[in-house]
């Protein structure tokens, strides 16, 4: 299975060469800045993950970030892309980035201490203070 997407101006590309992880809705306050809202983000593993057009790419430290994270947006169009974090298996994608994100389904939302009483996580679904517990159902991949 194969996945493509890129940013609003189309100067960066991405090729996903495996399955995506269902989406996690983060409300900490660094996504909430980066996105202006909560962040949806649906994961690919490493290995899997392609960039076609990467000159257009700008990769930050998240400066408050627990997992030392960093952040990639287009140089062009300021379209948020991708988070990663030193050590994890996979890349967090933005999944409204995709060409086709069908199939993918938000199962839980994190960080929700942070969340701001305008936004509040909707009924129906897990919503932990902070990030996705280990305790937590697996995440599913497709």
């Amino acid at each position: 299975m194969t996945h493509e997407g890129g940013c609003l101006c189309g100067d960066v590309r991405y090729r996903v060469n495996g399955p995506l992880r269902d989406i996690l809705v983060c409300h900490c306050t660094e996504c909430r800045r980066w996105a202006g809202r909560a962040w949806a983000a649906t994961a690919c593993r490493r290995q899997d993950f392609e960039l076609l057009s990467a000159e257009a790419v700008a990769w930050v430290s998240s400066p408050q970030s627990v997992s030392r994270a960093s952040r990639a947006f287009c140089r062009t169009c300021g379209s948020a892309l991708f988070w990663e974090a030193p050590g994890r298996e996979t890349i967090s994608i933005a999944p409204g980035t995709l060409d086709d994100p069908a199939g993918l389904e938000v199962v839980a939302h994190i960080w929700v201490e942070h969340a701001p009483a305008w936004e509040p996580p909707p009924d129906g679904l897990p919503a932990y203070p902070q990030g996705y517990p280990d305790e937590a159902p697996p995440l599913g991949w497709r």
